[in-house]
């Protein structure tokens, strides 16, 4: 392989490899896709029933849901959804992870995780 061949392989290589990475974490199946609107109303209803199904489980005090930060899905066999909440408890307003996994086909939704964020 003369020079300017390697030189061109080289750059090529160089070039398509962010491109084609980003393409294949795009294309992961089962992977994490970021939710462009959290103030979707569905959005916002899964973290409210985070919230109503966290405050069902525990002894301490209730928390009120202040709205959500930021969030990903994932496809399984219906939607994981993976939220950070803003909630009140008390006078102070702190970061929860909410992990809610739903099947609308089913009117299902289940609390998987709940925990605050550190």
């Amino acid at each position: 392989m003369n020079s300017r061949s390697a030189f061109t392989f080289l750059f090529l290589t160089l070039l398509l490899t962010p491109l084609l990475a980003a393409a294949w974490k795009r294309s992961v199946p089962g992977g994490w896709s970021k939710i462009s609107d959290v103030k979707d109303p569905h959005v916002e209803e899964i973290a409210k029933f985070a919230v109503a199904q966290y405050n069902e489980q525990s002894k301490g005090v209730a928390i009120e849901f202040k709205g959500v930060e930021s969030g990903e899905t994932q496809v399984v066999a219906g939607t994981n959804y993976r939220l950070v909440i803003d909630a009140k408890r008390g006078e102070s307003i702190g970061k929860y992870e909410a992990l809610v996994w739903e099947k609308p086909w089913e009117n299902f939704k289940k609390l998987q995780s709940f925990k605050p964020v550190a």
